[in-house]
């Protein structure tokens, strides 16, 4: 019988080919997009995209993390599941679908009347497959949930550029996001086992709403945290700049997401099937905080330092006004994955109302403090964004210390060699690297030297959970 640890080996692996193929395939399709595309464009798909986010998290309820919490689900805590997202989802269409008018006011753009109610079909889409979702979730069937995730996304990237080439402008990336959770959401269907029955009984739902609504408030929270620069910069810089810092967000969030989309995957299930085990569970906590941040940072530092050449190189020069907020973007970036884990071991720990108190407070500073920045330059925003967002990384670790004795100088000697290691690889690269060589030349050696750089030291260091890792790869090609 398959053991925790492989299972979470087997997990990682599926979780980071999952977000590492989508990644990919958007990242292609995304250069295309945004070469045929405009700024303006993009700038209307950010006026909506929070609005999205948030049903869909009002929809969800916090069920799904309240069922993977779960020690034992049964079939009935899945039935109830079902019913009542599917019942929230139709009901906040009807709501959202006549509210529209409002958010075409507040933007003074009548155009987003019809583009939001489009938009917001994804809340009844997604309604049916939260039950789906959360059974292979809490089973960790990581291999299912990443073929459904690649094939979606492959099939939706296909979709939005076939409609953008046609001349459907910013209805192709409504289409696109429309076109992935429908195919996800089929594919999930095709992949779990459960399935619902009509025998109604919301006790479930009942009993688990004590959890599940500070996950839902919380979740709601962090969408607003990471969107809310977008509602900002429509409604007071307008489309065209807009376009530009999502274009940026975007490419951060691709990056980062690669790393938590991988341990996201495995951690709270394997962090819930430790709870009879303090130490054993601390001691997964670590190493996963390891893994993570021997990849995250050198991936996001690399790409803040050859951000110009990047965006001029893939999506073109009309976009280079992105690669400065991109450069800044990477370093909240890097701090993602870590606060992710962090966070999942405070909800395993069935402490959501820690989880909920922490998110609503960054989200009430953070709205706070870009409302009050709204007439300075974007970078002003942008900035305080990211330092709120780094901070908070270390409110999520004083929250796990309280609850696990998760020592201070422990969590830096976690994270802090692959840091410094990646930074001081960035000053290198750049150092021995000049700006006057054509942009394709310059990105291709500072990956490079940077790559070599940083893996050298890991390696002359004797960094464990490099050689971990290889071995896993290796012992994956047998």
């Amino acid at each position: 019988m398959e053991t925790l640890k492989e299972k979470t080996a087997r997990g990682l692996f599926w979780g980071g080919m999952n977000t590492l193929v989508m990644q990919l395939i958007g990242m292609v399709f995304g250069i295309i997009m945004a070469r045929i595309l405009d700024t303006e464009d993009y700038g209307m798909m950010a006026a909506v995209v929070i609005f999205t986010a948030i049903a869909t998290e009002l929809k969800d309820s916090g069920f799904k993390t309240a069922l993977a919490n779960e020690s034992h689900p049964q079939d009935a805590d899945y039935n109830s599941v079902f019913w009542f997202n599917l019942l929230m989802g139709i009901a906040l269409y009807v709501v959202m679908f006549f509210s529209a008018p409002l958010l075409g006011a507040y933007y003074e753009n009548e155009a987003l009347v019809p583009l939001a109610r489009y938009a917001f079909l994804a809340v009844v889409i997604t309604a049916f497959s939260t039950s789906q979702s959360a059974w292979l979730f809490k089973n960790l069937r990581t291999k299912q949930i990443a073929k459904a995730g690649m094939t979606a996304t492959l099939v939706s990237c296909l979709a939005g550029v076939g409609m953008a080439l046609a001349g459907g402008r910013y209805w192709s990336l409504v289409t696109q996001n429309l076109v992935f959770v429908l195919v996800n959401t089929l594919l999930l269907w095709h992949y779990s086992p459960w399935r619902p029955h009509l025998e109604l009984d919301f006790r479930p739902v009942r009993r688990m709403f004590g959890f599940s609504w500070k996950v839902m408030v919380t979740t709601i929270a962090t969408q607003v945290n990471n969107n809310i620069i977008n509602v900002l910069t429509v409604k007071y810089f307008g489309e065209q700049k807009a376009g530009v810092y999502f274009q940026a967000s975007q490419w951060n969030t691709k990056a980062f997401s690669v790393v938590q989309g991988m341990v996201s995957q495995v951690a709270q299930p394997v962090f819930v099937d430790l709870r009879g085990d303090g130490d054993r569970q601390l001691a997964a906590l670590r190493k996963l905080m390891r893994f993570t941040a021997f990849v995250t940072f050198p991936l996001l530092l690399c790409l803040s330092m050859v951000a110009n050449e990047f965006i001029c190189l893939t999506i073109g020069s009309k976009w280079m006004q992105s690669a400065v907020f991109l450069q800044v973007l990477c370093l909240s970036g890097c701090f993602a994955p870590l606060s992710t884990l962090l966070s999942n071991m405070v909800l395993s720990k069935e402490r959501s109302d820690l989880y909920l108190w922490s998110t609503l407070l960054l989200c009430g500073l953070q709205v706070g403090v870009l409302f009050a920045l709204r007439r300075q330059e974007l970078m002003w925003m942008v900035g305080a964004y990211v330092a709120l967002n780094i901070a908070w990384a270390f409110v999520w670790f004083a929250l796990v210390s309280r609850l696990t004795g998760y020592r201070l100088l422990s969590f830096l000697k976690d994270v802090l060699p692959f840091g410094l290691t990646a930074v001081a690889a960035a000053l290198l690269t750049v150092a021995v690297t000049s700006q006057a060589w054509p942009d394709v030349v310059l990105l291709v050696v500072r990956v490079a030297i940077f790559g070599a750089a940083y893996l050298a030291v890991m390696r002359l260091a004797g960094a464990q959970i490099l050689r971990e890792s290889l071995g896993f790869i290796k012992n994956r090609n047998k």
